[in-house]
């Protein structure tokens, strides 16, 4: 089941994202957790916690669920 994260920016960084939903209590711990865990945007594996997300991009995290940004601006 994909959830829908909802951004008032025009993108969001995917540490930034991590913390948003929950996954991280706090942005140092996207480092640690990008390379303990596979995490894939758009279908490819990505493990830069400065990645931008835009509208529309999937994030999937098989011990965490699938999750599509959409952005309100």
């Amino acid at each position: 089941m994909e959830t829908n994260v909802n951004v008032s920016t025009e993108f969001i960084t995917l540490g930034q994202f991590l913390k948003e939903v929950g996954i991280i209590d706090t942005g140092g711990m996207a480092k640690w957790f990008l390379s303990e865990h596979e995490v894939y945007l758009n279908n490819e594996l990505e493990n830069r916690r400065g990645k931008k997300l835009y509208n529309d991009d999937v994030i999937s995290i098989p011990s965490h669920g699938t999750y599509r940004i959409i952005s309100t601006i």
